[in-house]
């Protein structure tokens, strides 16, 4: 009988080695819009296998002022998603837990109280992966997508607080970065509360956006080209939707290339939009609606520094990313290993639902 998710394989009788168990893992990924849990089954020499996704509105971007400091609506928003996703967790079987905040959080003023409010209102304690963390995770689900036979890899990803990069030939890039250019940060910063947005406005950001990228991409443009330039993040994905690409329906294996030159024209006519207006266009979001201007400057300016006239869009990124990892220390016969987060003191993080089945896998910093 094939055993349950999480629970030990029986010895052969021949004495031959055990085939590890499969693990049932969630991954809970709060982010600067959502929370979203994705729950996969792993099995060593198979790809994760996706059981469920539960996505919940938090919109802690919008909800942090100019001081850093998250709103009480959204930190009541975020225990919400995270107690539903530890439900979620709890009745799908989940065996080990990934709670993670990304930079939205990670970078509040008051990340501490955030935290220890969500924990002890749902027994949840948020880890954080650091940027670069997240560029190299987020290159391995890249690089395990597109294989080797995809040889130098360039990844560019844009979340709603920051910016990441990454360069290398191998798994574990040689060069991974992470700038503050995400596309939340930077419509609070640099963009009016509503369109239109003028010409001026426009340049003073993308001024900005060169003038970060220039010092940071220096390592990258320095290094043999990339054969493959990839890119992924709900930004990426809805910008090649709105130049062309195949809609999500069309499925993960249908090929989506964003060009540089469809961003820029598309730049202009975002700008005029409302936001009510650019949820009506293809691909963007209502909840993303606001941010997709700054997030098209940026798009435009990294293809532009690094001499990209295209990017191929990649299904996956960070999630599968910290699902992949797991999945390697599964079929080594390792425990879970870093980068999975931990709680702020370093202890596991406690989950109060079906504890003798749900725990948390805790790693570094």
């Amino acid at each position: 009988m094939t055993p349950a998710p999480g629970t030990a394989s029986t010895p052969p009788a021949n004495g031959a080695a055990a085939r590890p168990a499969a693990v049932r893992v969630g991954v809970l990924d709060v982010g600067s819009k959502s929370a979203h849990l994705r729950i996969a089954d792993l099995a060593p020499g198979a790809a994760p296998t996706p059981v469920r996704s539960v996505k919940s509105a938090v919109r802690l971007a919008e909800a942090t002022g100019r001081d850093g400091v998250i709103a009480r609506p959204a930190v009541d928003r975020l225990i919400g998603a995270v107690r539903e996703a530890a439900a979620a967790a709890a009745a799908h079987g989940v065996d080990e837990l990934v709670p993670f905040a990304t930079a939205a959080l990670r970078d509040a003023a008051n990340r501490d109280e955030v935290t220890a409010e969500v924990r002890a209102a749902t027994g949840i304690a948020l880890g954080f992966l650091s940027g670069e963390q997240e560029a190299r995770l987020t290159f391995l689900a890249a690089r395990r997508w597109h294989g080797w036979s995809a040889g130098p890899m360039l990844l560019a990803d844009i979340g709603g607080g920051s910016l990441e990069l990454a360069y290398g030939t191998g798994e574990d890039p040689e060069i991974a970065l992470s700038l503050p250019l995400g596309a939340g940060r930077l419509t609070r910063h640099h963009l009016p509360a509503a369109p239109p947005v003028r010409k001026r406005t426009r340049t003073a950001l993308r001024r900005h956006v060169e003038a970060v990228l220039a010092e940071a991409t220096a390592p990258i443009t320095e290094r043999p080209p990339a054969r493959c330039t990839v890119a992924t993040s709900k930004t990426f994905t809805q910008l090649a939707r709105l130049c062309g690409a195949p809609a999500a329906k069309a499925g993960p294996y249908a090929p989506r290339v964003l060009a540089r030159r469809d961003v820029r024209r598309w730049i202009p006519r975002l700008a005029v939009l409302s936001d009510r207006e650019r949820a009506q266009l293809p691909g963007v979001t209502r909840a993303r609606a606001h941010q997709i201007l700054a997030g098209a400057i940026v798009a435009e300016r990294v293809m532009a520094s690094l001499g990209l006239e295209h990017l191929t869009v990649c299904p996956w990124a960070l999630r599968e990313g910290i699902l992949l990892r797991r999945l390697d220390a599964l079929a080594a016969g390792r425990p879970a290993a870093p980068p999975f987060p931990r709680t702020p003191d370093g202890l596991p993080v406690p989950v109060p639902v079906r504890p003798s089945r749900l725990h948390a896998v805790p790693a570094s910093r």
